[in-house]
C-alpha cells in the first residue's frame, strides 16, 4: 500500500527541519546546510547573494555545466537569480527555482534548487521555503560576525591611511595575521557606489544594503585571484590594495592597469541582480607601506575627479590625468573657484549661455581657434562661430592673437571640471 502523501510530506519536512537544526547548532556553515538541503529534496543546491554571487553549493558538476549552456550563470559566475524567481527557469525537463532567505523587506541571500529530470513541486518549494527560514538564521550569524571583522580590518587600514598604525614593522606583522599581505609594489583602488539618479534617492538603511552588498562583491572577487588582498568597507567607499607582482596573477606580472581592469569588470559582471554603477580611482603604485597614505590620497582623487569629468560609472588613473592631476593636488578649493571666476568672468556662472559659450570655447581651443572648423564640430555657420569669438574676446580678451590668454582659460576650464 502506498504511503500517504500528506505522510510522506511530514517525514520530509521532519528530515529537514532535524537535519538543519543539527547543522545550525553544531556550528556548520552555508556549505553543510546545502548539502543538507540536496540531500533531503534530491536536488542540486545554490546559495548565492542576493545578485548571485555563489556563497556555497551543493550542485554536481553536470548540473552546474547545464546552468552554464543555458545562460543560467554568466562567464563571470553570477547566477541570474532573477531568472529563477516565481515559477523558476527551465532546465532540461526540469528547472531551477530559487527563494529568498530572509524577510520580504532586508533579503540577505538566495536559496537556489536545480532539478534536470523533473520539476520542482509545490510540495518541494515549501520545503525550501522552510530551509530559507533556517538559513536566514545561519547568514544572520555569519554576516554578525563578518562586520566585526571587517570593522577591525577597516579600522587598521584606515589608521595605515593615517600614518598612525604604527612602524613598518609591526604594520606587517599586524597585517598579516589578518590574512594580509602588503609587502612589495601595491595600487590602492577606491571604488564608490554612483549617486542613484532615480527620483526618491535611497534613504540611509537602503544605501547601507547597497554598500554591505558592494563591498560583498569585491571581496568575492579579490578572494578569487588572491586570498591576501587587503579589501575593507569604508562606510561609502571600497578600498583595494592591489599587488603587482606574480602572486597577484597566478601566472606572470601583469601591469597594474590590467590587473586593476580585470577586476572591475569582474565586481561589475553583467549588471544584473539589481547591482548599481560604480566608479573607481586608482593611484600610482606605491612601491612600499610609507607610500600608502600617498597613494589612498591619490585614488580618492582620481574617483572624485573622473567622475566630474567622464560621469559615472568610470575608471581613472591618477597617472592618467594629465593636467587634471596637477590640478587636483591644490588642496584650496577655493582659491582654484577664484581663479576661475577671475579668468573666465561671467563664462565661469552656472547658466545655460555661460554653458553654451564654455562649450565653444572649448571647440575653438581643441582646432587652435581655426573657426571654419569649429563651426563644423558644432554644426554652426561660419558666420555664427565668427560672431561667437567675437563675443568671446570682448569678455575674455585677445583669445585668438594672445596665446599665454588661451593658456589661462584652457587652465580656467579645466579647473570647472575638477573645482565645480
Amino acid at each position: 500500500m502506498e504511503p500517504d502523501v500528506s505522510t510522506t510530506a511530514l517525514a520530509r519536512i521532519d528530515a529537514l527541519h532535524r537535519g538543519l537544526t543539527r547543522v545550525v547548532l553544531d556550528g556548520g556553515g552555508l556549505d553543510a546546510v546545502a548539502g543538507e538541503v540536496a540531500r533531503v529534496l534530491d536536488v542540486g543546491v545554490l546559495v548565492t547573494s542576493t545578485d548571485g554571487r555563489e556563497r556555497a553549493a551543493a550542485l554536481p558538476g553536470e548540473l552546474r555545466d547545464r546552468l552554464a549552456a543555458l545562460d543560467l550563470v554568466t562567464s563571470g559566475g553570477r547566477v541570474r537569480v532573477e531568472r529563477m524567481e516565481g515559477r523558476g527557469a527551465p532546465v532540461g525537463d526540469g528547472e531551477a527555482r530559487g527563494v529568498g532567505v530572509g524577510t520580504g523587506e532586508h533579503e540577505l541571500a538566495r536559496l537556489v534548487a536545480v532539478r534536470a529530470d523533473g520539476p520542482i513541486g509545490v510540495e518541494e518549494v515549501a520545503l525550501l521555503e522552510r530551509a530559507a527560514d533556517l538559513t536566514a538564521l545561519l547568514v544572520t550569524r555569519q554576516d554578525a560576525v563578518a562586520e566585526v571583522e571587517h570593522k577591525y580590518a577597516g579600522d587598521f587600514l584606515r589608521d595605515v591611511f593615517l600614518g598612525r598604525a604604527g612602524d613598518d614593522v609591526f604594520v606587517s606583522e599586524h597585517a598579516a595575521s589578518l590574512g594580509w599581505r602588503l609587502e612589495g609594489p601595491t595600487v590602492v583602488l577606491v571604488a564608490e557606489i554612483d549617486p542613484a539618479p532615480e527620483a526618491g534617492v535611497a534613504d540611509r538603511v537602503q544605501w547601507r544594503r547597497w554598500q554591505e552588498r558592494f563591498a560583498a562583491a569585491w571581496r568575492q572577487v579579490l578572494r578569487g585571484l588572491d586570498a591576501s588582498v587587503p579589501v575593507v568597507d569604508l562606510s561609502h567607499e571600497v578600498v583595494v590594495l592591489v599587488p603587482l607582482d606574480e602572486q597577484a596573477t597566478g601566472t606572470e606580472p601583469l601591469p597594474g592597469e590590467d590587473v586593476v581592469r580585470r577586476v572591475v569588470a569582474a565586481v561589475a559582471g553583467d549588471k544584473g541582480g539589481g547591482r548599481r554603477p560604480f566608479s573607481v580611482g586608482v593611484s600610482r603604485p606605491a612601491p612600499g607601506l610609507g607610500d600608502l597614505p600617498a597613494a589612498y590620497a591619490q585614488a580618492r582623487r582620481a574617483v572624485d575627479v573622473g567622475r566630474r569629468v567622464r560621469g559615472g560609472g568610470s575608471t581613472t588613473f591618477f597617472d592618467q590625468l594629465g593636467l587634471h592631476r596637477l590640478i587636483a593636488m591644490v588642496p584650496d578649493v577655493a582659491e582654484l573657484r577664484a581663479f576661475a571666476d577671475d579668468v573666465l568672468g561671467p563664462l565661469a556662472a552656472d547658466t545655460t549661455e555661460a554653458v553654451d559659450l564654455r562649450e565653444t570655447l572649448q571647440v575653438l581651443l581643441d582646432t587652435n581657434f581655426n573657426v571654419a572648423e569649429a563651426a563644423r564640430t558644432q554644426f554652426f555657420h561660419y558666420n555664427t562661430m565668427r560672431y561667437r569669438v567675437s563675443k568671446l574676446e570682448r569678455l575674455l580678451g585677445p583669445l585668438s592673437s594672445d596665446p599665454h590668454l588661451r593658456l589661462d582659460v584652457a587652465v580656467a576650464l579645466r579647473v570647472l571640471d575638477v573645482a565645480g
